[in-house]
């Protein structure tokens, strides 16, 4: 295990995400799905001896300090009294500020790297505690499954997804995420569903008329991806929007057809994250 240094964090997709209510201490309560998919950020890690924490490379505008990596490398640090330190160089691939959670991903594969790396010994409950300090999307990428998801999405249930294939646009807008929680207009009341009534009936994303309201290029891109015959859906409060496709070759030849100026690929549904793999979980 110490001989590995090049570590994934794949992305997600919301299958669906309502906002069900607003809690005293102002986050919001949700109900969603979320499923992870086979589009990966690299992290590379590099322990050190010295106690540091310093970023190689990394998103591209986020400043050291506030990149989740190198928070989550400090939380993990302080939480287990390591004395060691981390490099720590990530290669993007997935969009930021998309609503794919590349960035809370990338925090959960530092904790389980350097959980590891580090022999702190904590376990997944520990580290997902963790995690949820740096963005309540960070437990299910610790988890490493795709599940159900309730509370501000920290309270998760494992579930069992179709095998499927997706295709993907990113339409290059950056969709700021505490802004739209903010939006006088979210629907914040949206009924409690069941995970049956989820399977025969699916959801909505109530992110995502705010999107389209304030981001006219999202909207745009909606309306091409339903275009093509493939029924769309924001995922997150991001950017990005997606459709389930018959199979692999469908997702290419739609991502294919993506206007330019637009990202498109084609990405597969994962039951469990690649890191899990290399861990041995």
């Amino acid at each position: 295990m110490s001989d590995i240094r090049s570590w994934p964090a794949p992305a997600k997709l919301n299958l669906f995400l309502h906002i069900t209510g607003r809690r005293p201490d102002g986050y919001h309560n949700l109900q969603t799905v979320f499923q992870l998919i086979d589009l990966c950020d690299t992290i590379d890690i590099e322990v050190r001896q010295d106690g540091r924490i310093e970023r190689g490379s990394g998103a591209e505008g986020v400043p050291a300090d506030a990149d989740l990596t190198v928070r989550a490398a400090r939380a993990l640090q302080a939480a287990a009294s390591i004395t060691r330190g981390a490099t720590l160089s990530v290669t993007k691939r997935i969009p930021m500020g998309g609503g794919l959670g590349g960035g809370s991903s990338d925090a959960a594969t530092v904790l389980l790297a350097l959980n590891r790396m580090w022999d702190c010994g904590l376990s997944v409950a520990e580290l997902a505690a963790i995690g949820v300090k740096l963005g309540a999307d960070v437990p299910v990428f610790v988890h490493g499954a795709s599940a159900w998801a309730e509370g501000v999405g920290e309270e998760l249930t494992p579930v069992d997804l179709p095998q499927r294939w997706y295709v993907v646009v990113h339409p290059r807008v950056h969709v700021p995420t505490a802004g739209l929680f903010q939006a006088p207009e979210l629907t914040r009341n949206t009924p409690l569903i069941t995970m049956r009534a989820f399977r025969e009936a699916g959801g909505r994303n109530d992110f995502e008329p705010v999107v389209k309201a304030r981001f006219p290029e999202v909207a745009r891109a909606l309306e091409w991806l339903d275009s093509q015959g493939t029924p769309a859906r924001l995922t997150g409060t991001g950017s990005c929007i997606f459709a389930v496709c018959a199979d692999q070759d469908e997702a290419r030849l739609i991502a294919g057809r993506v206007p330019s100026g637009w990202r498109g690929f084609a990405a597969r549904g994962l039951a469990t994250s690649p890191v899990r793999g290399l861990l041995g979980m």
